[in-house]
């Protein structure tokens, strides 16, 4: 005897409650199946299920087809991979917005840290010039000039709340963000415009297995995941040049500064 050929509903093997509530293709799974008007529904889960036996005509379609979400995508792949410029290219030509993760994560706390944070815009520590052996007599004026700037400068400091400091605490030390701190960043993407209606790339998230797991007990649910590999001698050539500009950037800098320590050192003598 043949199968019955099953009729299923307007959302098909995608949950109607997550496609109704947050606006995501989520796939349903067997064992949260229902049958509404001799059509079967899948769930993601079972209290998707539920909400939708309760009233099943606020997830199905009536006078016109359910409109389906747009295409939202995640692009991961290791440090120098090209992810931005490849996630740029694709945003451009379909229309969708590019989010660069780290970099808006930046954007959030730089109104108070001035300037980007981490590894790569660290500068090397420099001497202090109290170090330097030269009579206290003669620099009385000048430590006294540079103890009121940085009090001046600590006064201008402003204190980071507790959000912030955990999202300074992820770019320079790769501390995991918590929970709490992605809630206010990550599902407006999928909910709020002009993100909800236009779709977008995210580039650079998820970058660990937790941030992952995050994403799929929140039902957001990316369309497309690609993730770009690429050859470690292709990485080097592409990052280690930049890097070698900046450090010799770096030293001349240092060697111009110990040269003007020098003069003002034979200035004083003379």
């Amino acid at each position: 005897i043949k199968e019955k050929k099953r009729h299923m509903g307007d959302t098909k093997h995608f949950c109607p409650v997550s496609l109704k509530e947050n606006f995501v293709l989520c796939p349903g799974l067997y064992e949260h199946a229902a049958k509404y008007q001799e059509k079967l529904y899948y769930f993601s889960t079972s209290e998707h299920r539920e909400k939708f036996l309760k009233n099943p005509e606020d997830y199905v379609a009536h006078n016109e087809p359910i409109q389906a979400p747009p295409l939202r995508v995640c692009l991961i792949g290791t440090h120098g991979a090209g992810k931005s410029t490849c996630a740029r290219q694709v945003a451009e030509k379909l229309g969708i917005f590019h989010i660069q993760f780290e970099e808006y994560l930046q954007e959030l706390i730089l109104p108070k840290t001035k300037g980007k944070v981490g590894p790569s815009f660290e500068e090397e520590p420099e001497e202090d010039d109290d170090k330097i052996p030269i009579l206290a007599e003669e620099l009385e004026g000048f430590s006294q000039s540079m103890t009121e700037i940085e009090t001046e400068k600590s006064k201008q400091e402003v204190e980071l709340t507790d959000e912030e400091e955990a999202i300074k605490a992820n770019l320079v030390n790769n501390e995991a963000l918590p929970a709490e701190v992605l809630d206010n960043i990550v599902p407006d993407w999928w909910r709020k415009e002009p993100f909800r209606s236009t779709g977008f790339i995210l580039d650079g998230f998820p970058r660990t297995l937790d941030e992952a797991q995050y994403l799929s007990e929140r039902g957001l649910c990316p369309d497309v995941v690609v993730f770009i590999e690429v050859e470690e001698s292709d990485i080097l050539d592409r990052l280690f040049p930049p890097r070698l500009k900046k450090w010799k950037e770096r030293q001349q800098k240092k060697m111009e500064k110990k040269k003007k320590l020098k003069d003002l050192k034979a200035k004083i003598r003379v």
